[in-house]
Protein backbone atom coordinates (compact mmCIF):
# COMPACT_ATOMS: atom_id res chain seq x y z
CA UNK A 1 0.00 0.00 0.00
CA UNK A 2 1.36 3.41 -0.99
CA UNK A 3 1.99 5.99 1.67
CA UNK A 4 -0.27 9.03 1.43
CA UNK A 5 1.39 12.26 0.31
CA UNK A 6 2.10 14.55 3.23
CA UNK A 7 0.41 17.98 2.80
CA UNK A 8 3.73 19.78 3.31
CA UNK A 9 5.28 17.70 0.55
CA UNK A 10 2.42 18.64 -1.80
CA UNK A 11 2.94 22.32 -1.08
CA UNK A 12 6.68 22.03 -1.69
CA UNK A 13 6.13 20.16 -4.95
CA UNK A 14 3.69 22.81 -6.16
CA UNK A 15 6.10 25.60 -5.25
CA UNK A 16 8.96 23.88 -7.09
CA UNK A 17 6.74 23.44 -10.16
CA UNK A 18 5.97 27.17 -10.15
CA UNK A 19 9.70 27.91 -9.95
CA UNK A 20 10.42 25.65 -12.94
CA UNK A 21 7.74 27.43 -14.98
CA UNK A 22 9.15 30.81 -13.94
CA UNK A 23 12.70 29.86 -14.90
CA UNK A 24 11.46 28.63 -18.26
CA UNK A 25 9.53 31.86 -18.75
CA UNK A 26 12.70 33.92 -18.44
CA UNK A 27 13.87 32.44 -21.73
CA UNK A 28 11.25 34.62 -23.47
CA UNK A 29 12.31 37.89 -21.87
CA UNK A 30 15.04 38.74 -24.36
CA UNK A 31 12.60 38.64 -27.29
CA UNK A 32 10.19 40.85 -25.34
CA UNK A 33 12.57 43.80 -25.42
CA UNK A 34 11.13 44.77 -28.81
CA UNK A 35 7.43 44.77 -28.02
CA UNK A 36 4.62 43.87 -25.66
CA UNK A 37 4.98 40.22 -24.61
CA UNK A 38 2.39 37.58 -25.39
CA UNK A 39 1.16 36.00 -22.16
CA UNK A 40 0.40 32.76 -24.00
CA UNK A 41 4.16 32.15 -24.14
CA UNK A 42 4.23 31.62 -20.37
CA UNK A 43 2.42 28.38 -19.52
CA UNK A 44 2.28 27.53 -15.84
CA UNK A 45 2.94 31.02 -14.51
CA UNK A 46 0.46 32.63 -12.14
CA UNK A 47 -1.70 35.20 -13.89
CA UNK A 48 -0.52 38.07 -11.68
CA UNK A 49 3.10 37.21 -12.56
CA UNK A 50 2.31 37.09 -16.29
CA UNK A 51 0.61 40.47 -16.13
CA UNK A 52 3.40 42.00 -14.07
CA UNK A 53 6.05 40.70 -16.48
CA UNK A 54 4.05 42.24 -19.32
CA UNK A 55 3.97 45.61 -17.56
CA UNK A 56 7.67 45.34 -16.73
CA UNK A 57 8.59 44.64 -20.35
CA UNK A 58 6.39 47.50 -21.55
CA UNK A 59 8.07 49.81 -19.02
CA UNK A 60 11.45 48.61 -20.37
CA UNK A 61 12.72 47.28 -17.06
CA UNK A 62 16.00 45.42 -17.58
CA UNK A 63 15.96 41.85 -16.16
CA UNK A 64 19.76 41.63 -16.42
CA UNK A 65 20.56 44.81 -14.49
CA UNK A 66 21.98 43.53 -11.19
CA UNK A 67 21.07 46.49 -8.99
CA UNK A 68 18.08 48.70 -8.37
CA UNK A 69 18.71 52.40 -9.07
CA UNK A 70 19.47 54.66 -6.12
CA UNK A 71 17.20 57.69 -6.56
CA UNK A 72 17.31 59.45 -3.17
CA UNK A 73 20.68 60.61 -1.86
CA UNK A 74 21.56 59.82 1.73
CA UNK A 75 21.80 63.50 2.66
CA UNK A 76 18.19 63.99 1.53
CA UNK A 77 16.83 60.72 2.87
CA UNK A 78 16.49 61.76 6.51
CA UNK A 79 14.51 64.89 5.66
CA UNK A 80 12.29 62.95 3.26
CA UNK A 81 11.61 60.36 5.96
CA UNK A 82 10.62 63.04 8.46
CA UNK A 83 8.18 64.59 6.00
CA UNK A 84 6.60 61.32 4.89
CA UNK A 85 3.18 60.43 6.39
CA UNK A 86 4.34 56.91 7.28
CA UNK A 87 7.00 58.26 9.65
CA UNK A 88 4.38 58.56 12.39
CA UNK A 89 3.50 54.84 12.28
CA UNK A 90 7.05 53.43 12.14
CA UNK A 91 6.96 52.53 15.88
CA UNK A 92 4.13 50.09 15.07
CA UNK A 93 6.15 48.54 12.22
CA UNK A 94 9.19 48.39 14.48
CA UNK A 95 7.38 46.49 17.22
CA UNK A 96 5.34 44.07 15.10
CA UNK A 97 7.73 43.29 12.23
CA UNK A 98 11.23 44.70 12.55
CA UNK A 99 12.10 43.47 16.04
CA UNK A 100 11.06 39.84 15.31
CA UNK A 101 12.93 39.93 11.97
CA UNK A 102 16.33 40.08 13.69
CA UNK A 103 15.89 36.50 14.94
CA UNK A 104 13.93 35.14 11.98
CA UNK A 105 16.54 36.08 9.38
CA UNK A 106 14.24 38.40 7.43
CA UNK A 107 14.25 42.00 6.26
CA UNK A 108 11.48 44.57 6.63
CA UNK A 109 11.19 47.47 4.18
CA UNK A 110 8.80 50.41 4.10
CA UNK A 111 8.53 52.40 0.88
CA UNK A 112 6.66 55.41 -0.42
CA UNK A 113 3.79 55.42 -2.91
CA UNK A 114 6.25 55.47 -5.84
CA UNK A 115 8.11 52.34 -4.75
CA UNK A 116 11.15 54.08 -3.30
CA UNK A 117 12.41 52.36 -0.14
CA UNK A 118 12.62 54.69 2.85
CA UNK A 119 13.38 52.25 5.68
CA UNK A 120 15.13 48.86 5.40
CA UNK A 121 15.88 47.02 8.64
CA UNK A 122 16.13 43.50 10.02
CA UNK A 123 18.66 40.70 10.28
CA UNK A 124 22.18 42.21 9.89
CA UNK A 125 23.53 39.36 7.76
CA UNK A 126 20.56 39.55 5.40
CA UNK A 127 20.93 43.32 5.14
CA UNK A 128 24.53 42.92 3.98
CA UNK A 129 23.46 40.36 1.38
CA UNK A 130 20.62 42.57 0.16
CA UNK A 131 23.00 45.46 -0.44
CA UNK A 132 24.35 43.50 -3.41
CA UNK A 133 21.09 44.07 -5.30
CA UNK A 134 20.62 47.58 -3.82
CA UNK A 135 17.71 46.60 -1.60
CA UNK A 136 18.53 49.62 0.53
CA UNK A 137 16.89 52.84 1.65
CA UNK A 138 16.77 55.34 -1.20
CA UNK A 139 16.53 52.71 -3.96
CA UNK A 140 13.66 52.52 -6.45
CA UNK A 141 11.85 49.16 -6.37
CA UNK A 142 8.88 50.11 -8.53
CA UNK A 143 7.94 47.92 -11.49
CA UNK A 144 9.28 50.59 -13.84
CA UNK A 145 12.71 50.35 -12.20
CA UNK A 146 13.19 46.66 -11.37
CA UNK A 147 10.20 44.86 -12.86
CA UNK A 148 8.20 42.35 -10.85
CA UNK A 149 8.89 42.48 -7.11
CA UNK A 150 6.61 42.41 -4.10
CA UNK A 151 6.91 46.13 -3.24
CA UNK A 152 6.47 47.43 -6.78
CA UNK A 153 3.81 44.95 -7.87
CA UNK A 154 1.79 45.40 -4.67
CA UNK A 155 1.70 49.13 -5.41
CA UNK A 156 0.71 48.48 -9.03
CA UNK A 157 -2.15 46.15 -8.02
CA UNK A 158 -3.19 47.94 -4.84
CA UNK A 159 -3.30 44.72 -2.79
CA UNK A 160 -1.05 42.36 -0.87
CA UNK A 161 0.98 39.83 -2.88
CA UNK A 162 3.79 37.29 -2.54
CA UNK A 163 6.61 36.86 -5.08
CA UNK A 164 8.86 33.82 -4.88
CA UNK A 165 12.30 33.24 -6.39
CA UNK A 166 12.33 33.14 -10.18
CA UNK A 167 8.95 34.88 -10.34
CA UNK A 168 10.94 38.10 -9.92
CA UNK A 169 11.57 39.87 -13.21
CA UNK A 170 15.17 40.74 -12.35
CA UNK A 171 17.45 37.69 -12.35
CA UNK A 172 19.66 38.96 -9.53
CA UNK A 173 16.62 38.78 -7.21
CA UNK A 174 15.89 35.09 -7.90
CA UNK A 175 17.52 33.89 -4.64
CA UNK A 176 15.02 36.02 -2.70
CA UNK A 177 11.31 35.85 -1.89
CA UNK A 178 9.10 38.62 -0.58
CA UNK A 179 5.64 39.57 0.67
CA UNK A 180 4.29 43.13 0.45
CA UNK A 181 1.08 44.96 1.32
CA UNK A 182 0.22 48.51 0.19
CA UNK A 183 -0.57 51.11 2.85
CA UNK A 184 -3.67 53.19 2.14
CA UNK A 185 -4.78 56.30 3.96
CA UNK A 186 -7.43 55.10 6.47
CA UNK A 187 -9.69 58.07 5.69
CA UNK A 188 -9.22 59.03 2.04
CA UNK A 189 -8.03 55.67 0.69
CA UNK A 190 -5.06 57.37 -1.00
CA UNK A 191 -2.01 55.19 -1.51
CA UNK A 192 0.71 56.26 0.94
CA UNK A 193 3.29 53.49 0.60
CA UNK A 194 4.06 49.81 0.99
CA UNK A 195 5.26 47.43 3.74
CA UNK A 196 7.44 44.50 2.67
CA UNK A 197 9.08 41.40 4.17
CA UNK A 198 12.02 40.00 2.18
CA UNK A 199 14.24 36.98 2.74
CA UNK A 200 14.32 33.25 2.06
CA UNK A 201 11.31 30.98 1.50
CA UNK A 202 10.10 31.94 4.98
CA UNK A 203 9.21 35.36 3.57
CA UNK A 204 6.42 33.77 1.50
CA UNK A 205 5.12 31.32 4.09
CA UNK A 206 1.29 31.14 4.08
CA UNK A 207 1.00 33.06 7.35
CA UNK A 208 3.38 35.86 6.30
CA UNK A 209 0.86 37.68 4.13
CA UNK A 210 -1.70 37.67 6.95
CA UNK A 211 0.97 38.96 9.34
CA UNK A 212 1.85 41.91 7.12
CA UNK A 213 -1.81 42.69 6.43
CA UNK A 214 -2.53 42.70 10.18
CA UNK A 215 0.45 44.99 10.79
CA UNK A 216 -0.73 47.43 8.14
CA UNK A 217 -4.23 47.41 9.66
CA UNK A 218 -2.77 48.16 13.10
CA UNK A 219 -0.68 50.99 11.68
CA UNK A 220 -3.72 52.44 9.90
CA UNK A 221 -5.64 52.36 13.18
CA UNK A 222 -2.76 54.14 14.90
CA UNK A 223 -2.74 56.81 12.21
CA UNK A 224 -6.48 57.36 12.66
CA UNK A 225 -6.08 57.64 16.45
CA UNK A 226 -3.34 60.25 16.02
CA UNK A 227 -5.58 62.26 13.73
CA UNK A 228 -8.44 62.16 16.22
CA UNK A 229 -6.11 63.29 18.97
CA UNK A 230 -4.83 66.10 16.77
CA UNK A 231 -8.38 67.19 15.95
CA UNK A 232 -9.28 67.22 19.65
CA UNK A 233 -6.41 69.60 20.41
CA UNK A 234 -6.70 71.64 17.22
CA UNK A 235 -8.00 74.70 19.09
CA UNK A 236 -4.73 74.91 20.98
CA UNK A 237 -2.57 74.38 17.89
CA UNK A 238 -4.33 75.92 14.88
CA UNK A 239 -1.32 75.82 12.61
CA UNK A 240 -0.81 72.31 11.29
CA UNK A 241 2.66 71.03 10.69
CA UNK A 242 3.35 70.13 7.11
CA UNK A 243 4.14 66.51 7.99
CA UNK A 244 1.27 66.05 10.46
CA UNK A 245 -1.11 63.14 9.77
CA UNK A 246 -4.04 65.52 9.28
CA UNK A 247 -2.25 67.17 6.39
CA UNK A 248 -2.33 63.98 4.34
CA UNK A 249 -4.79 63.70 1.49
CA UNK A 250 -5.42 67.36 0.70
CA UNK A 251 -6.40 68.23 -2.84
CA UNK A 252 -3.04 69.62 -3.83
CA UNK A 253 -0.82 68.46 -0.98
CA UNK A 254 2.54 69.86 -0.03
CA UNK A 255 6.10 69.20 -1.10
CA UNK A 256 6.48 65.82 -2.78
CA UNK A 257 2.87 64.79 -2.08
CA UNK A 258 1.02 67.22 -4.34
CA UNK A 259 -0.52 66.13 -7.66
CA UNK A 260 2.53 65.81 -9.87
CA UNK A 261 3.97 64.79 -13.21
CA UNK A 262 7.49 63.36 -12.94
CA UNK A 263 9.54 63.63 -16.12
CA UNK A 264 13.18 63.57 -15.08
CA UNK A 265 15.20 60.37 -15.18
CA UNK A 266 12.57 58.25 -16.95
CA UNK A 267 11.42 57.44 -20.50
CA UNK A 268 7.75 57.54 -19.52
CA UNK A 269 6.27 60.24 -17.30
CA UNK A 270 4.75 59.18 -13.98
CA UNK A 271 1.41 60.84 -13.18
CA UNK A 272 0.51 60.97 -9.47
CA UNK A 273 -3.07 61.99 -8.65
CA UNK A 274 -4.83 61.55 -5.33
CA UNK A 275 -2.17 59.24 -3.95
CA UNK A 276 -2.14 56.89 -6.97
CA UNK A 277 0.59 56.81 -9.61
CA UNK A 278 0.37 55.55 -13.20
CA UNK A 279 2.97 55.56 -16.02
CA UNK A 280 2.02 57.35 -19.24
CA UNK A 281 2.91 56.66 -22.84
CA UNK A 282 5.50 58.92 -24.46
CA UNK A 283 2.81 60.85 -26.34
CA UNK A 284 0.61 61.43 -23.32
CA UNK A 285 3.69 62.39 -21.34
CA UNK A 286 4.35 65.19 -23.83
CA UNK A 287 0.71 66.30 -23.80
CA UNK A 288 0.50 66.62 -20.04
CA UNK A 289 3.96 68.20 -19.86
CA UNK A 290 2.77 70.90 -22.25
CA UNK A 291 -0.58 71.44 -20.55
CA UNK A 292 1.00 71.59 -17.11
CA UNK A 293 3.08 74.64 -18.05
CA UNK A 294 0.01 76.83 -18.71
CA UNK A 295 -2.69 75.98 -16.17
CA UNK A 296 -4.75 79.06 -17.00
CA UNK A 297 -5.55 77.77 -20.48
CA UNK A 298 -2.66 75.75 -21.66
CA UNK A 299 -3.05 75.61 -25.42
CA UNK A 300 -5.58 77.88 -27.15
CA UNK A 301 -6.92 76.88 -30.55
CA UNK A 302 -4.54 79.37 -32.16
CA UNK A 303 -1.58 77.59 -30.62
CA UNK A 304 1.71 77.84 -32.56
CA UNK A 305 2.02 74.08 -31.94
CA UNK A 306 -0.88 72.93 -34.16
CA UNK A 307 -0.37 69.20 -33.68
CA UNK A 308 -1.48 69.45 -30.05
CA UNK A 309 -5.14 69.67 -31.11
CA UNK A 310 -4.90 66.44 -33.02
CA UNK A 311 -3.07 64.72 -30.19
CA UNK A 312 -5.69 65.66 -27.66
CA UNK A 313 -8.72 64.90 -29.78
CA UNK A 314 -7.38 61.58 -31.05
CA UNK A 315 -5.53 60.27 -28.00
CA UNK A 316 -7.47 61.72 -25.09
CA UNK A 317 -10.98 62.04 -26.51
CA UNK A 318 -10.60 59.15 -28.96
CA UNK A 319 -12.67 58.48 -32.04
CA UNK A 320 -16.34 59.43 -31.90
CA UNK A 321 -15.75 60.96 -28.48
CA UNK A 322 -14.93 57.61 -26.81
CA UNK A 323 -11.91 57.57 -24.48
CA UNK A 324 -8.80 56.40 -26.25
CA UNK A 325 -7.11 53.23 -25.08
CA UNK A 326 -4.23 54.04 -22.75
CA UNK A 327 -5.26 57.67 -22.31
CA UNK A 328 -5.20 59.29 -18.87
CA UNK A 329 -8.84 58.24 -18.37
CA UNK A 330 -7.64 55.90 -15.61
CA UNK A 331 -7.50 59.06 -13.51
CA UNK A 332 -10.49 61.18 -14.61
CA UNK A 333 -9.23 64.21 -12.68
CA UNK A 334 -6.30 64.45 -15.10
CA UNK A 335 -8.29 64.40 -18.36
CA UNK A 336 -7.80 67.79 -20.07
CA UNK A 337 -10.70 70.18 -20.57
CA UNK A 338 -11.23 72.06 -23.84
CA UNK A 339 -11.81 75.63 -25.11
CA UNK A 340 -8.99 76.21 -24.38
CA UNK A 341 -7.30 72.92 -23.60
CA UNK A 342 -6.24 72.93 -19.97
CA UNK A 343 -5.90 70.70 -16.94
CA UNK A 344 -8.71 70.82 -14.34
CA UNK A 345 -6.22 70.38 -11.49
CA UNK A 346 -2.93 71.89 -10.34
CA UNK A 347 -0.17 69.58 -11.60
CA UNK A 348 3.39 70.14 -10.42
CA UNK A 349 6.25 69.14 -12.72
CA UNK A 350 9.76 68.30 -11.59
CA UNK A 351 11.26 69.45 -14.91
CA UNK A 352 9.45 72.81 -14.79
CA UNK A 353 10.56 73.31 -11.20
CA UNK A 354 14.19 72.61 -12.09
CA UNK A 355 14.11 74.96 -15.10
CA UNK A 356 12.51 77.71 -13.04
CA UNK A 357 15.18 77.35 -10.40
CA UNK A 358 18.00 77.34 -12.95
CA UNK A 359 16.68 80.51 -14.58
CA UNK A 360 16.78 82.30 -11.22
CA UNK A 361 19.90 80.68 -9.81
CA UNK A 362 23.24 82.51 -9.84
CA UNK A 363 25.05 79.20 -9.29
CA UNK A 364 24.40 75.52 -9.81
CA UNK A 365 24.12 75.07 -6.06
CA UNK A 366 20.53 76.36 -6.23
CA UNK A 367 19.55 73.01 -7.83
CA UNK A 368 19.05 71.62 -4.33
CA UNK A 369 16.25 74.07 -3.61
CA UNK A 370 13.97 72.13 -5.97
CA UNK A 371 11.76 69.20 -4.99
CA UNK A 372 13.00 67.04 -7.88
CA UNK A 373 14.79 63.84 -6.83
CA UNK A 374 18.55 64.19 -7.01
CA UNK A 375 20.68 61.92 -9.18
CA UNK A 376 24.27 61.21 -10.09
CA UNK A 377 25.21 62.23 -13.62
CA UNK A 378 27.12 59.03 -14.32
CA UNK A 379 24.15 56.87 -13.31
CA UNK A 380 21.20 58.87 -14.64
CA UNK A 381 22.26 60.81 -17.77
CA UNK A 382 18.71 60.57 -19.13
CA UNK A 383 17.62 63.13 -16.57
CA UNK A 384 19.72 65.84 -18.21
CA UNK A 385 18.46 64.99 -21.70
CA UNK A 386 14.87 65.06 -20.43
CA UNK A 387 15.40 68.54 -19.03
CA UNK A 388 16.99 69.74 -22.28
CA UNK A 389 14.09 68.38 -24.34
CA UNK A 390 11.63 70.06 -22.03
CA UNK A 391 13.55 73.37 -22.28
CA UNK A 392 13.50 73.21 -26.10
CA UNK A 393 9.76 72.50 -26.17
CA UNK A 394 9.15 75.49 -23.89
CA UNK A 395 11.25 77.69 -26.19
CA UNK A 396 9.26 76.62 -29.26
CA UNK A 397 6.00 77.64 -27.60
CA UNK A 398 7.24 81.03 -26.37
Amino acid sequence: MKNPIHPAASVNDAAELLQRHARAGHEHLESWRYGLPDATELPGLRSLIKESWQRSAQLKANPDQPEAPLVIDLDELEEYRRQHPLATIMPVIQKLLIQPSYESGLLVAVGDELGRLLWVDGNPAMRRRAEGMMFVAGADWSEAAVGTSAPGTALALGRGIQISGAEHYKRSVHPWSCTAVPFHDPDSGALLGVVDITGTEAAVAPHTLSLVEATVAAAQAQLRVERLQLAATKHSAPARRRNSPSAVGSRQGTGLYRNSLQLLGRDQALLSIGGRSIPLSARHSEILALLGTRPEGSVPRSSPWPSIRGWLERDVAGRNGAPAQGAPRARPAAVPESRPYRLPIDLGQDAAQVLSCLQRAPTASRWRSTKAPSFRIRKRPASWSSARRFRRSCARRS
